[in-house]
């Protein structure tokens, strides 16, 4: 179990594979740090750290189903010409169900901005936790499927993930406040969780667009904002 340690390859694949579950994790960290800043200050912690924990428990449960995972990728039915497997249910459901919760969001944000406007309703502890559930499912799957197509070595794997989301953990926190101490970081996460929701449901339906593209508009879009941060606090 433990023969992958003397491997040097295993190691450069640990380390790439820990890089990349990083990677893949930040629209996971945002989702979670703008659900749990909907609930009191007192349970905000608690929540993010049981999100994290699910999508430990997730991604592991799945990698020890491999056999599962690799027949959720088999055509179930054909729509429109397109073959859907039953990974690509679960991306256009997760898709689906991300844009629906940004909109929402950000449709919030925006009327918390009107006078005459009822702040938006408390949500519950359960509520949120159901949430981030059900988006650690779609995620977990995402993660672990790359997980499998770069390494071969379940062990690995499992380390690589479980290092990913220990520092998750760690930066959660930072994250969340962060975002709900700048309104206008809060609106672009949102607009991110949108733009992964398109990418979900184009993958879904076998339009794959290549995360690096995704990624790039992040990072160019954080620039940006960083650039008006500065800019506001002189």
């Amino acid at each position: 179990m433990f023969e992958w340690i003397a491997d040097p390859n295993a190691w450069i694949a640990l380390a790439t594979l820990t890089a990349l579950e990083l990677v893949l994790g930040i629209d996971n960290i945002i989702f979670i740090s703008i659900l749990s800043g909907r609930l009191p200050a007192h349970q905000q912690a608690r929540a993010r750290f049981l999100g994290l924990i699910m999508a430990l428990v997730g991604r592991v449960s799945l990698l020890l189903s491999l056999a599962w995972i690799m027949q959720l990728t088999e055509p179930a039915f054909t729509l429109l010409g397109v073959a859907i497997s039953g990974r690509d249910i679960i991306l256009l459901v997760g898709g689906l169900f991300l844009l629906a919760k940004s909109t929402h969001e950000i449709h919030d944000k925006i009327e918390e901005t009107g006078e005459s406007v009822p702040a938006p309703k408390a949500i519950s502890f359960q509520s949120v936790i159901v949430q981030i559930f059900l988006l650690d499912l779609v995620f977990s799957l995402d993660s672990v499927i790359t997980a499998v197509g770069m390494v071969d070595i379940v062990p690995v794997m499992i380390t690589a993930i479980v290092i990913a989301i220990v520092i998750m953990m760690v930066s959660a926190g930072a994250v969340s406040s962060f975002i709900e101490k700048h309104p206008t970081v809060k609106m672009l996460a949102l607009s991110f969780l949108l733009m992964v929701g398109v990418a979900l449901i184009a993958e879904g339906l076998d339009f794959h667009i290549p995360r690096g593209y995704i990624y790039f508009a992040m990072a160019f879009s954080v620039f940006v904002e960083m650039l008006n941060q500065r800019i506001r606090s002189r």
